[in-house]
């Protein structure tokens, strides 16, 4: 999942969520605890290069300034620690992103906990959270036109093609990206169905 590099403050896109819990995983604020586990999972080409704003190599300057990033205070989006609900092992990360075209999806697990659907988990909360806790009418998301992985998680989660865009990526350069959105009224259909 592709994260947009510029960020914009939006006091409609304030959320005050400080926990979400799925059947699997505990969505939280990322902490100095975390430290060691991001370096491990984030210091991964194969991780940074499906991302705009992950660099790479990642150590402990990187995963340091992340989490001052992801703690300071926001009036827009929000950040979480993706961990497991059995262990607490953390295993990446997912938020909500104010960018200008208005809250973008964004997500990256460890490729040591790839194909276990946590990402699909992660993002279905997310999506939630944004619906419920905002008045968005649209949420959006990306993918680089090579991460089928990521391009699956958000076709489950209901997002609908919307073109094609470029994206600069710290790791990669600019590169090309699949864009999608997901309306609310597409959204209450799908948890309407879900509960038939």
């Amino acid at each position: 999942m592709v994260a947009e590099s510029e960020d914009f403050e939006d006091e409609s896109l304030s959320i005050d969520c400080p926990v979400l819990v799925t059947e699997r995983l505990v969505l939280r604020p990322p902490h100095q605890d975390d430290v060691a586990e991001l370096i491990t999972l984030a210091n991964n080409p194969r991780v940074a290069e499906m991302l705009s704003r992950m660099p790479y190599p990642y150590g402990e300057a990187e995963a340091r300034s992340f989490l001052a990033m992801a703690n300071q205070s926001r009036s827009a989006g929000s950040v979480y620690a993706v961990t497991l609900a059995e262990t607490g092992a953390f295993v990446g990360c997912a938020g909500l992103n104010a960018t200008e075209r208005g809250l973008e999806l964004g997500y990256w697990i460890g490729e040591p906990y790839w194909r276990r659907g946590y990402a699909t988990e992660a993002a279905h909360a997310l999506v939630d959270l944004a619906f419920r806790a905002t008045t968005i009418n649209v949420l959006h998301a990306s993918c680089r036109v090579i991460n089928p992985a990521s391009r699956r998680v958000i076709h489950k989660c209901g997002f609908q093609y919307a073109g094609q865009g470029m994206l600069n990526s710290m790791v990669a350069g600019k590169v090309p990206v699949e864009r999608y959105r997901l309306d609310r009224k597409t959204w209450v259909s799908l948890r309407t169905w879900a509960r038939l």
